[in-house]
């Protein structure tokens, strides 16, 4: 379908935060009529009904929030709930969502129970299901597809394709390719897979750990120890820049830890994991100018290239009574 033949009338209901941000960089903001609990970028999308709701309390540590959703995914289908009645009352034509982790997010097979028993026409589900840094592009330029702006999908594609590469070739000028560990969960540690491990490579870095189109694997300290990075990256799931922060600290009572050479040396890095690594949309490529000016501060001592420093990132301050500890 092409741009030409595009309904601007069609109703967008998007279950997913990157895919609200995909659609409204599509220019398709003003079709959509309901979101998930977690969408809220752009900031305007807030006044839309929300549609979620997650089954477990979402806040705490990263420990606590680990053992609920493994309670709920043994006992329940699904992590997040629909309100199927508010979702008919919308009367959407199109449903985005995505079919890559149910953990993460409300799933495809979610929102086809929540349509099961409508009649008449129903709306059409575009499931998203992204696991590389490809995907993520192919994934914004069959949205456009589906939604009618075909054209639209091409051009956003190619710019976002073209910053990456220019991301990338500013940071091939560097000095140094850093070791770079990212860490996608805090307790348990866990490798960030998916898309992570190739925008560390497309930042400058060398990937340690995690699985490039995977799912983030469980890793030990001793894995992190064998590794021994030169930079590590805290950007757990669905965490804010502060609680990134904050579930980074309890890491410092470990020995093995404070051995790492990222942690000797002050290389440790967290950033807001919910509003740009977690979210596989437009700001994917932002994601990336993080890292860059991570392994910048890191190895170059340089400003800030891209404006994000304290805003999606920072360093870790080393806890001042670790830091006593271990001088005695």
């Amino acid at each position: 379908m092409s741009e030409s033949s595009s309904r601007p009338g069609r109703r967008i209901v998007s279950l997913l935060p990157s895919a609200t941000e995909i659609v409204c960089a599509l220019g398709l903001e003003a079709n959509l009529v309901g979101r998930s609990h977690e969408c809220d970028y752009p900031a305007s999308v807030v006044r839309l009904p929300a549609l979620t709701a997650p089954r477990f309390d979402p806040h705490g540590s990263s420990r606590e929030i680990d053992e609920r959703v493994r309670d709920i995914v043994e006992r329940v289908l699904s992590v997040y709930q629909v309100d199927a009645v508010a979702l008919r009352e919308l009367h959407p034509d199109f449903i985005v969502t995505q079919s890559q982790c149910e953990i993460c997010a409300v799933s495809e097979d979610e929102v086809i129970r929540a349509v099961d028993d409508w009649t008449g026409a129903r709306p059409e589900v575009v499931s998203l299901g992204a696991m590389t840094l490809e995907d993520v592009w192919q994934d914004i330029e069959r949205v456009a597809v589906r939604l009618g702006v075909e054209d639209r999908g091409i051009r956003l594609g190619a710019q976002l394709r073209q910053r990456v590469g220019a991301i990338t070739a500013r940071a091939a000028r560097g000095p140094v390719s850093p070791k770079v560990v990212s860490l996608e969960w805090l307790d348990p540690l866990m490798g960030a897979g998916t898309w992570i491990p190739e925008m560390v490579t497309a930042a400058g870095g060398v990937n340690l750990k995690g699985a490039q189109g995977g799912h983030a694997p469980t890793i030990a300290l001793a894995d992190l120890a064998d590794a021994d990075p030169d930079i590590i990256v805290a950007a757990p799931c669905g965490f804010s820049l502060e609680h990134s922060l904050e579930e980074t600290m309890p890491l410092y009572r470990f020995p093995m830890w404070q051995q790492l050479r990222a942690v000797r040396e002050g290389h440790v890095y967290a950033v807001d994991g919910n509003q740009y690594f977690n979210r596989p949309g437009p700001r994917i490529v932002e994601s990336i100018e993080i890292l860059a000016e991570i392994f910048t501060d890191a190895f170059q001592s340089g400003r800030s290239a891209y404006g994000h420093e304290g805003i999606a990132w920072r360093r870790v301050v080393d806890p001042p009574a670790l830091s006593v500890a271990r001088q005695i």
